[in-house]
This record gives C-alpha cells, structure tokens and sequence, in this order.
C-alpha cells in the first residue's frame, strides 16, 4: 500500500461475532410496531406449517388411494392440496408485506436517529471524522440493517419453523428414516460454522474498505477544482484505483468461501437423498414401512436442507448487520453537544467579554505534552453597539474567538460572557440565534434564492426577506433574474459569484435580525463590480448592533472604534487605527507591508 497518503477513511476490522447488546439495540427500533411484528410472526408460524403439508398428503395419497385403487379419495385429497396451496399463496404475501412494510418504517426512524444526531454533534467531531465515512452510515449501513429487518429475521423465523414442522411430519411418519435424514447434520454444521467465519472476516474487510472507497470519492468530488488545476488526474485516478482493488479483493474472497460453500451444502444433501434410498428402500423391501413413507420422505429431503443453507445465508446477513450496527451505535454513542443552560432573552444588548481565555484544538487529556494552545490568556470586553475588528497573521486565532463565541467549541480555562451571563448557561439556540456570522467561504445549498435567506424560516415575513436583500444590494443583482428569489441555486452555489455569494450570506445575516453581527473575512475575494455594493451593505448592517470584523485588509477596518491585534494566540495591541499606527508595533508592520505591496493605503 502506498504511503503517500494518510489513510484517515480506514476504519478497525472489529472480529466481533454475533452480540446479543446489538440486537437488542436494533430490535428497539422494532417497538412501536409491536402489533405488526407479532402479526408477521402468526402468519410465518402459520404459512411454514401449510407449506409442509404437502409431502404427508403425497404420503396419504400414495399409501391410502393410489396402490389400493381408491380414486375417488383421490380427487378429496387434490382439492385438499389446492386449497392449502391458496392459503399458502395468501399468507406469503400477508406476511411479506407485513414484514417489509414493518422493517421500512423501522429504517425511517433509524435514519432519522441518525440524521437528529448529526445535527448535535459538535463541530470537532467533523473535524476529525471524513465525509464519506458517515455517508456510509446513513446509507449503506442502514441498508445492511434494513435488509435485516425486512429479510433477515423473518426468513430466519420462517426456516426455523419449517425446519421443526419438517421433523415433525418426519417422526409422524418414521422415527428410524428421520434420524437418518439428520446423519448428515454434523458434518454441515462442522463446514457452516468454519466457512462462515471466515465470510464474516471477508464481509467486515469490504465494509471497511467500501467506507473508505466512499470518503475517497466524496473528498476527490468535492475538491475537483482542485484536482484539475494542479493536474491531480492521473495521480488521483490511481490512488482510486488502488483503494477500488483492495475493496475488490475483499468482495472477492467472500465470494470464494460462497463458491466453495453451497456446491459442499449439495453434497451432503445427495448424501441424505442416497442414505434415505439405500435404508428406507430396505425397509419398505422388508415390509416395515409403506412406498407412500419412502416417497414423502425423498421429498421432504430437499426441504430439510434449503431452510438450513438460508439460515446459513442469512447469518450472514445478521453478521453484516452486526458490523454495521457497531458503526451505527458508534456514531450514535457519540456525545452529543452541549445544549446549554437554560439562559434567555428576547433580545440582547451584545456585550461580549473574553475574561482569561485558554484555548487548544487537542484535547489535553488525552496528551502528556504540553497542548499547543492556539488561544493563551485572552481578555477583552466588546460593549453593546460598539464596532470592533480582530487582526493578526494567518494562525493567530482570529476565527478561533468568533467559534468559541459560538461555542463550536469548548474553552478548556477562562469564560466567555454575553451581557454578563457565561455563554454556558444560555440555551444554545438562543445564543446562536443573535449571533450572525457572514465567513467568506459562503455555503449555499441545493434549492432557490429564498430558501438560502430563510435558511428554514418561516417566520421570517416575505417583506422583511425582501427589505434584507435590499439592505445589502442583494437585490441589485437577484432583481436582474428572470425569476427573482425563486431562482434555482445549484449544489454550492456554483452558478453565482463569490460576490452574490457573499451578498446573499449578508441578506441571510440580516434576516434574522441578529444583535452580534461577525464578518469573518467577508469582503475579501469578491470582483470589482460588487465590491463597492458589499462595503455599503457593510455599513449598513453594522448600523446600531455590536460588530466584529476578522480582515486582512486594513481598508475594511479603519473605521472600527478598536482594533485588537491577535499573535500567536495572544492580545498583544488595542486600539483605534491611528493609536496604532502611531505606536508602531505589530499593526503598523501589518499596514507598512500592506502599503509596500500597493495596497494604496495611507497613514
């Protein structure tokens, strides 16, 4: 395998066998359909008991009217078969149906567990964790969990007791023939249980490399633009290729154990056929059983054994299952992020204050070292209204503050306040909601104009979606479009520039009215044509509310009433833009490099 790569999409190959706990967990899933489980279970009880009856009425027919003449309890018996064969066909269907609409319902709910719990989990948890990985999750792994319910457990039920009714018709008819239909039994347990744990290895070994397959593909096709502009084509397209074959190699060693598997399951099948005709053909030689035995017996043969080679199958159904219920429950035992204290207002004056703040992406726990903290002992107090811009290298931890505002992230020393009030003890939707952050990598989804603004919310009135547009000069460029705020936005937002991208992000912001408003490198990489619409959406959107601005260019924040200055994590100048320049420290190198590169600026 090469080396070039971090393999971060790989995943442990658990070897754990089947775990009651994982059952029990999937069959929680199963509780609100209670009644439509135990009706499903009536009717396989019932169906496998008719299904069976067929070979005892050959039996009857053939010792009790055929070999003495008696026709006309022939035609009784027929009419017998036609009927069970209805009830056979109805009862089938009823518990099919039953079964798969059962297990659908289950699989909903499953993927919106899954989903719910996505949506809590905190951001450091994506940080660490591939894209493609949790696809799997919510797709492929519910699908082996599907199949499970809907196949796997009624098939199982079904065979079980087709199996026991089998025996049953069996010992009605002859102990002696029966025992030595099962003689075979050992053997095919002894080859089902040595090929299926090695299916099993083979099994998880796919799933894990078709998790990384995904992560891979999802990561190449999200960065395509990447890709083509530095020519990554054929280095890409091999590294595919390498993860595609060991996924492969992997589907084709189960496939192996398959292939040898069912042809030795035959063979012990012809073996029971051949010991029932050799001893049973003695016994009705010697007068001790009746022809009508012998043949319902070579016809309960075949039978007796395909419940037994679907039961095999399905365990590996169950196995699959299991690898994919540990991931499932694995993302589920997640800890979910901090909802928060119970903390809120209606409104808030945004007064922010950063009293000794520590902060370090690691977790310190889990390393001896000492962490490298990215914040160290920050303090500084934002007052309602006031307009404050944040500076420093890239790395110095401008955005860092911005997410812990947020609480993104937990601080590890230190607190954050928001009018006073530690942000841990605000309800965090609440504390969410009067901050407003425009980034300048803007996030549109799939959908139309509208649906990005309101972002799902329909409590904002179309008037006051249109009035925000219009605030920021949005609708300079959305009233050129033939259909207005219904016009579709591509996966992205690729069709649009980065300036309308960042002119819908500032309407979005201004929508809900937010009482903290934070630009986070929201005027950088925008054309000409819309740069001067987003400096006087600017100004209007920081009119009257607190406001952080995180830039690199010192021609967006002059007019700030403060300038803090960040380096390596610490505060090391505050002040308005001419105290700073005037001081010639950090800041005024920033603007001196800024000049020098013909940045036109003067001071």
């Amino acid at each position: 395998m090469s080396n070039d790569y971090l393999d971060i999409h790989e995943e442990e190959i658990g070897e754990k066998p089947f775990e009651m706990r994982l059952m029990l967990r999937l069959l929680r899933y199963l509780k609100p359909y209670a009644a439509w489980v135990v009706l499903a279970f009536v009717l396989i009880l019932i169906t496998s008991v008719i299904r069976q009856a067929g070979p005892f009425l050959t039996k009857i027919a053939v010792d009790d009217h055929i070999l003495v003449g008696d026709y006309a309890g022939l035609h009784t018996l027929v009419l017998i078969y036609v009927g069970l064969l209805v009830l056979q066909f109805t009862g089938n269907f009823l518990q099919s149906y039953v079964a798969q609409m059962t297990g659908q319902w289950a699989m909903v709910d499953v993927r919106h567990h899954i989903f719910s719990h996505l949506q809590r989990l905190p951001l450091k948890y994506f940080d660490r964790t591939p894209i493609g990985r949790l696809m799997t999750r919510n797709t492929n792994d519910v699908d082996a969990l599907n199949e499970l319910f809907t196949d796997g457990i009624v098939v199982v039920f079904s065979d079980i007791f087709t199996l026991i009714a089998i025996v049953v018709f069996m010992a009605m008819m002859d102990v002696e023939l029966a025992i030595v239909t099962c003689l075979v039994l050992p053997f095919m347990f002894v080859a089902t249980f040595w090929f299926q744990s090695r299916m099993l290895r083979a099994f998880r070994r796919a799933r894990t490399r078709l998790a990384r397959l995904n992560a891979y593909l999802q990561e190449n096709i999200s960065g395509m633009e990447v890709v083509q502009l530095f020519n990554r084509e054929k280095r890409n397209h091999d590294r595919f290729s390498e993860i595609n074959g060991r996924y492969r190699e992997a589907g084709l060693e189960s496939t192996l154990y398959f292939s040898i598997y069912y042809p030795l399951m035959e063979m012990f099948s012809a073996a029971a056929i051949a010991l029932v005709i050799w001893y049973g053909g003695g016994q009705v030689l010697d007068g001790r059983i009746q022809w009508g035995v012998l043949v319902a017996m070579l016809q309960y043969i075949p039978r007796f054994f395909r419940p037994i080679l679907e039961i095999s199958e399905r365990y590996t159904i169950l196995q699959s299952a299991m690898a994919s219920s540990e991931r499932i429950f694995e993302l589920l035992d997640t800890e979910p992020e901090s909802e928060g204290g119970d903390h809120t207002q209606p409104s808030s004056a945004g007064e922010i204050e950063f009293d000794h703040v520590w902060f370090t992406y690691q977790d310190p726990a889990d390393d001896d070292r000492d962490p490298d903290w990215v914040l160290k002992d920050v303090s500084f107090k934002i007052s309602a209204g006031e307009r404050v811009a944040v500076v420093g290298a890239t790395g110095s931890g401008k955005t860092t503050i911005i997410s812990l505002l947020n609480r993104f992230y937990e601080i590890q020393r230190g607190t954050i306040r928001l009018d006073g009030v530690d942000i841990c003890e605000w309800k965090i939707e609440d504390l969410r909601a009067k901050v407003a952050i425009v980034q300048q990598d803007v996030f549109l989804f799939s959908g139309d104009i509208e649906r990005n603004i309101r972002l799902g919310n329909e409590e904002i009135p179309r008037d006051a979606l249109v009035q925000a547009a219009t605030d920021v000069n949005a609708n300079r460029f959305i009233d050129r479009l033939d259909d207005g705020f219904a016009h579709p936005v591509t996966e992205r937002g690729s069709t649009f520039s980065a300036g309308q991208r960042q002119l819908i992000a500032f309407a979005r912001a201004l929508a809900r009215k937010p009482d903290i408003l934070v630009l986070d490198e929201a005027t950088s990489s925008v054309d000409t044509e819309t740069e001067q619409w987003i400096q006087e959406a600017v100004e209007r959107m920081m009119s009257d509310r607190t406001s952080i601005v995180i830039a690199h260019r010192i021609s967006t924040i002059r007019n700030s009433d403060r300038i803090i200055v960040l380096h390596k994590g610490e505060i090391r100048e505050v002040g308005s833009h001419e105290e700073l320049i005037e001081a010639e420290g950090i800041y005024h190198r920033l603007h001196r490099l800024q000049y020098l590169a013909g940045s036109g600026e003067k001071g």
